[in-house]
């Protein structure tokens, strides 16, 4: 190698590594991140359990989320922050302040959005709509028809969210009504067929919004053993063809990491659950690469 070229070529790589850089670098500036966090069936807890308490001791609690949730965004600022409904009901926070206090929280770590559960009607939708202007983040529900109520408008059928150039859209999914809450309840709110809805909502988001990740916010709960007619996140995986991610909740499921499902286009939908009362924060990392096509890994974090 001539002397002036080795000079040059010494003095640029000194200055690539004087910025910390390596050549390696610029192959990785290629890729995109973004970390999808989730919660599900917090159901009003919002102290950790006890260090005597039998089961979950010294686990859970809103503040050491909160602290969790901050430290992950610093590591990467392109962060969704989701739940899968049940916010309500549990403990007395609930029976004193209606939810107040939860929506408060979750609007102070910056949730993005939650679907709506069950127990979230646990004080009529009155008590709901009371609560309503304390949430700082969305309410998307695809299957619930509020148009008759007093939620009319306050819950979107979805919404895109972009993180650095990644377009997200996230619709939600409710679980039949009747003969699980109280009709004096819920009154006028109409029910519509899951897996019809998460096949148009789907197919709108990818195909027509061109998003790059579609996320379910599901409440349907993740697997039935003596019901193989109910329609539970692991079906609806199987039923549809435009859904990445389906967040779940209903059934308290603990799961370590995504269950991998085959859609009936025979691509693979991430499902997860982590559990209920605020007790682990579900992580998935997805990897976009130039063309937009992504790796993932998932995991449940124990708070």
């Amino acid at each position: 190698m001539k002397r002036r070229e080795f000079i040059e070529k010494t003095a640029a790589s000194t200055t690539l590594l004087g910025l910390g850089l390596s050549l390696n670098s610029f192959k990785t500036n290629d890729v995109k991140q973004l970390t999808v966090l989730h919660t599900n069936d917090v159901h009003s807890h919002i102290d950790p359990f006890p260090a005597d308490d039998p089961r979950n001791p010294n686990k859970g609690g809103v503040a050491r989320r909160a602290a969790l949730i901050e430290t992950i965004r610093k590591e990467n600022p392109n962060v969704l922050l989701l739940d899968a409904g049940d916010i309500f009901q549990g403990t007395p926070y609930f029976n004193y302040y209606g939810g107040e206090l939860e929506f408060k929280l979750m609007s102070m770590m910056k949730y993005d959005a939650s679907t709506i559960g069950n127990h979230d009607f646990d004080n009529g939708l009155d008590g709901l709509y009371a609560q309503m202007p304390h949430a700082s983040f969305e309410f998307i529900c695809s299957n619930y028809d509020f148009k008759n109520t007093v939620m009319n408008g306050l819950v979107k059928p979805y919404k895109i969210f972009n993180k650095n150039g990644i377009k997200v859209g996230v619709f939600g999914l409710g679980i039949e009504l009747e003969g699980l809450v109280d009709k004096k309840m819920y009154k006028e709110t109409i029910y519509n067929n899951p897996v019809e809805i998460a096949e148009d909502m789907s197919q709108l988001l990818k195909k027509e919004e061109k998003c790059d990740v579609v996320i379910c916010l599901s409440h349907l709960g993740y697997k039935y053993k003596d019901d193989t007619t109910k329609i539970c996140d692991l079906k609806l995986a199987e039923l549809t063809q435009d859904i990445d991610l389906i967040i779940g909740g209903h059934t308290h499921t603990f799961l370590d990491k995504p269950t991998i499902v085959k859609n009936k286009a025979g691509k693979d939908v991430l499902v997860n659950q982590v559990g209920c009362y605020g007790i682990n924060l579900g992580r998935i990392d997805f990897y976009f690469d130039k063309n937009k096509s992504h790796t993932n890994e998932g995991k449940s974090i124990i708070v």
